[in-house]
């Protein structure tokens, strides 16, 4: 039962986590960058930040694969957020 609660505490925090810093990171660094802006470029990011995530879930005992496609989820949200707040930045 604890151990459930604890994975699902550790998905929540990598897809909250993932979504926050991807969200400033674009937003920020990536702003002018024209390839950070296409469309296919969050699922792009979500894939990579699932493959990097795979192999380190598979060694920790608690978390799984759920909590790899939390942090993919997250990632390509919090990038597709910041696209959308472009306009927000100005020149």
């Amino acid at each position: 039962m604890i151990t459930e609660l604890l994975a699902l505490g550790a998905a929540g925090a990598a897809f909250v986590g993932g979504f926050g810093w991807t969200r400033s990171f674009v937003r920020t660094r990536l702003r002018f960058v024209d390839a950070a802006q296409a469309k296919p470029a969050p699922w792009i990011a979500g894939a990579a930040a699932v493959l990097i995530a795979a192999p380190i879930v598979a060694i920790l005992p608690i978390v799984g694969a759920g909590t790899a496609l939390a942090l993919g989820v997250g990632t390509g949200l919090g990038v597709r957020s910041a696209q959308k707040d472009r306009h927000l930045l100005g020149p």
